[in-house]
């Protein structure tokens, strides 16, 4: 077994570990209410006697006869609803042999006394189209792309098991997103490029340019009066007893996690161009080496801050639209709080992203290339 298969099972091992420790906590109860339990189950019979319909939308009680598939009620068939509130973003309107998730309320002897459908059972695709994902990139990035995926796993791990419960726990937002950023990003470069230093070159650069977002953000977030009640269901989390939340700062660190990933990515493009030009050009000048890294960074720069825009504006793509319907003044909606918003969130992870590829390049220049003569850099 060659040294490059020996690693990439390595990395298989972990990926397959830290998936299984992400599923493993995955509870059936429900935390406010420890006698409610979650199950799959098929709809057998569909009763819409009680719902009242208007256009596409539609206000009442759905009964369903369903069939419980998997858990400890499996093969028991009960009648459960599904309340309509006419809400198209939160409903589902469901239909004879759709597979759903109910929630299950039980006595202390174990026995069912209510049934709510919660969702529609959508992991089976999800769950295809990750094997899809999983397969391409184990074929076309090999050994690197096992190593992406131990990063991609390992990412959501670190967010959903370590960020998220410090941040509802009340601690400082801004000290627990940056030693998360730090950890994903070591692991994420190093794992890609090895404890080499390309990877080094990559991590410092990436680290530098989140400490500039990070200043910025906080700078021009509070000039703009930015108190990070624009961000999806923050009002949600206030208000179901989280009043503690410093949902500013935590605002402020949904800017620099959005911005991180192009700027590692930038980054170990940047490194990886230096390292390839390096390799292939053993003698060249820390000055040369150097004025090549920003020359690649300004092609990646192009592309990449356009990128973000278009990130951000396809989360927003509809509002965007109801702008056009209602032929709303460009002073008004750059002016509107959820507008500046995403527009400090574009420009200030742009400007971020901007400084990584000359930062990189220039730690590169200096890593790399062991040049004890001074010289003049023109870039």
């Amino acid at each position: 077994m060659n040294k490059k298969l020996k690693v990439s099972v390595i990395y298989a091992i972990l990926c397959l570990i830290t998936f299984f420790l992400f599923i493993r906590s995955d509870r059936q109860e429900d935390k406010y209410n420890q006698d409610v339990l979650e199950a799959k189950a098929i709809v057998l019979e569909v009763d819409d006697s009680d719902v009242v319909k208007s256009g596409i939308s539609a206000i009442g009680y759905q009964t369903l006869q369903v069939r419980i598939i998997d858990g400890t009620y499996k093969g028991e068939k009960l009648s459960v609803s599904n309340p309509l509130m006419g809400k198209l973003d939160y409903d589902n309107y469901y239909k004879v042999k759709d597979k759903v998730i109910i929630a299950l309320k039980t006595d202390t002897e174990g026995h069912i006394i209510d049934a709510k459908a919660v969702e529609l059972y959508r992991q089976n695709y999800m769950l295809i189209v990750f094997i899809i994902f999983v397969i391409l990139l184990v074929w076309y990035a090999r050994d690197i792309g096992v190593k992406a995926l131990f990063s991609f796993v390992f990412t959501i791990l670190i967010l959903w098991k370590l960020l998220i419960p410090l941040l509802l726990e009340g601690k400082n937002p801004m000290v627990i997103a940056s030693l998360t950023l730090v950890l994903l990003s070591a692991v994420i470069l190093f794992s890609v490029a090895g404890f080499t230093r390309k990877g080094v070159s990559a991590f410092l650069g990436t680290l530098c340019g989140l400490l500039i977002t990070l200043f910025l953000t906080m700078i021009i977030g509070d000039k703009l009066g930015l108190r990070g009640m624009t961000a999806p269901y923050a009002e949600t989390i206030v208000f179901s007893g989280y009043f503690h939340l410093d949902m500013r700062s935590i605002f402020y660190v949904a800017v620099i996690i959005g911005s991180s990933g192009a700027a590692m990515d930038i980054a170990m493009d940047v490194a990886s161009a230096c390292w390839e030009i390096k390799e292939k050009k053993p003698d060249i000048s820390r000055k040369e080496l150097i004025r090549s890294g920003f020359n690649v960074g300004r092609d990646v720069i192009g592309t990449m801050t356009t990128t973000l825009l278009l990130a951000y504006s396809g989360g927003y793509l509809t509002l965007l639209m109801l702008f056009q319907i209602r032929e709303s003044s460009f002073s008004r909606i750059i002016n509107m709080k959820i507008i500046a918003a995403e527009i400090m969130r574009t420009l200030v992870g742009s400007i971020g992203l901007v400084l990584v590829a000359p930062i990189t390049a220039l730690v590169a220049g200096l890593i790399m290339v062991k040049d004890t003569q001074p010289k003049q850099l023109d870039i």
